[in-house]
C-alpha cells in the first residue's frame, strides 16, 4: 500500500514551491520524518520529511520544477508499487563498476553517500566474485592473472579499518610481500602467524599472545587462501610459514589485534559512514578528504545528523590528520572552473536586489564608534552572562539594542513608503542578516525595541542556529521594518549594504579592532589604545535625508560610547 507525499502549506502567502533537490532515490528506504526532498519558495528553503516509513516508490516532480501547494511529490509504500521510471538525477556520481564484475548480493551503499577512491576500484572489483558465491550463473570476473599465493578477500568483513587509520596512530607504513603488493602487512608479525578471521565476526586474540612491543599493537592483514586452510585453531602451534621464511621469535612478535582485517579500501555495502553520515555534499566530502577526516567519525550538526562544512572544519582544527599541523593556507574551491545553475534562493535574492536598487535612491553614511566602554563591560560580565543564560555575550546585542532605541527616537529610519504616503510602524521588527551555505537569509527579531540584552542575545542565537540548519518557518522571514547586518563577523571594516524594499534603511556593523586613537582628557590630547568599530547606514533617500541618517547614527554612537548597559543587561 502506497501513500502520497504532497507539498505542504509553507505559510499564508506561499502558494507554490520549486523542487531543488531530491535527497532520496527511487528504491531507497525512508523513515518517518526523514528528509525526503528540498523545496524552495520565494521566502525560504526547506526540507519536506516523509510522513511514513517505507520505500520511495516513485518521484512525481522533477528537480527545478515548480508546483502548487498540495501537489503530490512522491509515493512511499512497501516497495511493490515501485516505478520503473528513472529517478531524479543523483546528487553525486560514483565511479562505475567494471562491466565484467558480477554484482554482489549485498546491495552497495547509494552513490550519494559513498564514493570509493579511484585506486581502490581494482581490489574491490577483484573481490566481487568471492563476495557473491550464490550466483554461479554469472560470468567470471575478467581479472588479471595473479600468483597462486595472492591473498583474496574473505566472503564478508565485519568491519573495515582504512589504512590511513593505522597511519594516523603513528604506526610505520608496512611493506607488502612481492606476491601480494596491494595488501599491507604488519612489519614485525608475519601474516601467516595471524589466526584466520571468521566470515561474519572479528577473530579472537590468541590465548598465548606475546606482550606488545613499544610501538603498540599491529593490525593484521588479510590472510591468503593457503593460510585459511593451514592456520590452526586458537591455542595450537602455528605451522611453518607458507613462504618458506623462518618464523619470528616469540619474544619479538607483536600481539594480534582483535579487529577486522585492514584492507586497502572500504567495501561500499559495509561502510559505517554510508549508514550514519547520510547525504554529504561534494564540497563537504572534498573538504574532509583534503583534511584527512573520516566522515564516519563525525557527528553532524545538521538536520537528521547531516554533516555540514563547519563540522568538518571543527574536526580538522581539533585533530589534524596523522599528526600534521593545521594548514592555514586557502584551499582551492571545487567550484573553480565549473558552471552550476543558480539556486532558487539565489534567484530570489538577485531579483529583489535589482528591483530595490532600481526602485529606490540609495546612499550610505558612515561613522566610527569608540566601543571601549562596551568591550570593558562585556569582559566583566560575559562569564556570568554565559552561566545564567547559556548564550555567549557578543557585541551584536549591544549594537541591536542601541539601533532599536534610536529607531524609537527617529522613526523615519523605520518607516516605509506606500504609494504617496509614509507609514510609521508601531514596533521595531529588526531583520538580522544570516550567512548560510544556501545564501543570505534575514529572520526577524520581533518587537526588538522592547527587549533587553539577554533577550536579544537569545533571539540572535536561536534565529541564527535555526536559519543555518534550515529550520525556520516562512513567517519568521517576513515583517521586518529595519535590518542589522554584522559585516564585522567576517573581518570587514565596513561596507555599503543594500536596502531591500519595502524597508527604508539597513545598518552594517564592522569588526571591532584595537588601534591608537587621539583622545581628549581634561582639555589635553593624548594617544590611547581604544576598541573602535565603523557603522554604515544605507537608506532610501526618497524619504530619509542625510541629516536624518546622521542624527540616527550619532544617537547610536553616543549610546554605545556611554557604555551604560547594566540596567538593561537582563540577568
Amino acid at each position: 500500500m502506497s501513500e502520497s507525499v504532497n507539498l505542504p502549506a509553507l505559510g499564508e502567502s506561499v502558494t507554490e514551491g520549486t523542487v531543488t533537490r531530491w535527497l532520496k532515490k527511487v528504491g531507497d528506504r525512508v523513515e518517518v520524518d526523514e528528509p525526503l526532498v528540498e523545496v524552495s519558495t520565494d521566502k525560504v528553503d526547506t526540507e519536506i520529511p516523509s510522513p511514513v516509513a517505507g520505500i520511495l516508490e516513485a518521484i512525481l516532480v522533477a528537480e527545478d520544477e515548480t508546483v502548487e501547494v498540495g501537489t503530490p511529490l512522491a509515493t512511499v509504500g512497501d516497495g511493490t508499487g515501485a516505478s520503473d521510471a528513472p529517478a531524479a538525477p543523483a546528487v553525486e556520481d560514483a565511479p562505475a563498476a567494471p562491466e565484467a564484475t558480477p554484482a554482489p548480493e549485498t546491495a552497495p551503499a547509494p552513490a550519494s553517500q559513498w564514493a570509493p577512491a579511484p585506486e581502490a576500484a581494482a581490489p574491490a572489483a577483484e573481490a566481487a566474485p568471492e563476495a557473491a558465491p550464490a550466483a554461479p550463473e554469472a560470468a567470471p570476473t575478467a581479472a588479471p592473472t595473479a600468483p597462486e599465493a595472492a591473498p583474496e578477500f574473505p566472503p564478508a568483513a565485519p568491519e573495515v579499518v582504512p589504512v590511513s587509520d593505522a597511519a594516523s596512530e603513528g604506526t610505520p607504513a608496512p611493506e607488502a610481500p612481492a606476491t601480494a603488493p596491494e595488501f599491507p602487512r604488519a612489519p614485525e608479525a608475519p601474516t601467516e602467524h595471524a589466526p584466520a578471521p571468521e566470515a561474519s565476526t572479528a577473530p579472537d586474540p590468541a590465548p598465548e599472545a606475546p606482550p606488545a612491543n613499544e610501538s603498540g599493537p599491529v593490525a593484521t592483514s588479510t590472510p591468503t587462501t593457503e593460510e585459511l586452510a593451514s592456520t590452526p585453531a586458537p591455542g595450537l602451534t602455528a605451522p611453518a610459514p607458507a613462504y618458506g621464511a623462518p618464523p619470528a621469535p616469540a619474544t619479538e612478535s607483536a600481539p594480534v589485534v582483535a579487529t577486522a582485517p585492514s584492507v586497502a579500501a572500504p567495501v561500499p555495502a559495509q561502510s559505517p559512514a554510508a549508514n550514519t553520515a547520510g547525504y554529504v555534499t561534494p564540497l563537504v566530502r572534498k573538504l574532509a578528504n583534503d583534511s584527512g577526516i573520516d566522515l564516519s567519525t563525525i557527528s553532524g550538526s545538521g538536520i537528521g545528523g547531516r554533516i555540514r562544512k563547519q563540522d568538518v572544519i571543527s574536526a580538522a582544527s581539533g585533530s589534524p590528520a596523522s599528526g600534521a599541523p593545521v594548514r592555514h593556507a586557502l584551499e582551492t574551491s571545487p567550484l573553480r572552473g565549473t558552471t552550476v545553475p543558480m539556486s532558487r534562493l539565489r534567484k530570489v535574492v538577485a531579483e529583489r536586489a535589482v528591483i530595490s536598487m532600481q526602485s529606490s535612491a540609495q546612499l550610505t553614511t558612515v561613522v566610527e564608534v569608540d566601543v571601549t566602554a562596551v568591550a570593558s563591560f562585556r569582559d566583566d560580565v560575559k562569564a556570568e552572562f554565559l552561566e545564567k543564560t547559556g548564550n555567549k555575550l557578543t557585541f551584536l546585542p549591544f549594537f541591536t539594542l542601541a539601533a532599536a532605541e534610536a529607531l524609537k527616537a527617529f522613526p523615519i529610519i523605520n518607516a516605509t513608503i506606500e504609494g504617496e504616503s509614509i507609514v510609521y510602524p508601531g514596533q521595531e521588527n529588526i531583520s538580522m542578516a544570516v550567512d548560510t551555505e544556501r545564501g543570505l537569509l534575514t529572520p526577524v527579531i520581533r518587537n526588538a525595541g522592547d527587549l533587553n540584552i539577554a533577550q536579544l542575545a537569545a533571539e540572535v542565537a536561536d534565529l541564527a542556529n535555526r536559519t543555518r540548519n534550515n529550520q525556520l518557518r516562512p513567517d519568521e522571514l517576513a515583517g521586518g521594518t529595519f535590518t542589522v547586518t554584522n559585516t564585522g563577523s567576517r573581518g570587514a571594516l565596513f561596507d555599503t549594504p543594500v536596502v531591500f524594499l519595502p524597508q527604508s534603511a539597513i545598518l552594517g556593523t564592522g569588526i571591532v579592532i584595537k588601534k591608537p586613537v587621539v583622545v581628549t582628557d581634561n582639555g589635553l590630547d593624548a594617544i590611547a589604545i581604544r576598541s573602535m568599530a565603523f557603522m554604515a547606514l544605507s537608506y532610501d533617500h526618497r524619504i530619509v535625508d542625510g541629516a536624518d541618517a546622521a542624527r540616527f547614527l550619532v544617537a547610536v554612537k553616543e549610546r554605545l560610547e556611554g557604555g551604560d548597559f547594566r540596567g538593561v543587561l537582563g540577568i
